[in-house]
């Protein structure tokens, strides 16, 4: 699994929502976030912004090329 993928696993467990949670807020099938959980598909910039937003997490964070959650100025 890459980088993302964890990472959205992670943030997802942190929060105590579900896959079908997370679909249902990026308008998506369950199965269309599994594939990003499990690394076999990125989520378009929209999503990935609205992900960060969501996690209130730096894209850079998200996507694992920082290890600083918080986002700067």
């Amino acid at each position: 699994m890459d980088t993302l993928g964890k990472r959205l696993k992670m943030l997802r467990k942190e929060k105590g929502l579900t896959q079908v949670q997370l679909a249902e807020f990026l308008m998506q099938t369950p199965r269309a976030y599994q594939y990003c959980e499990a690394g076999e598909h990125a989520p378009e910039l929209p999503n990935l912004i609205a992900l960060a937003d969501f996690y209130n997490v730096s894209l850079d964070y998200l996507v694992g090329r920082s290890e600083t959650r918080e986002r700067q100025p």
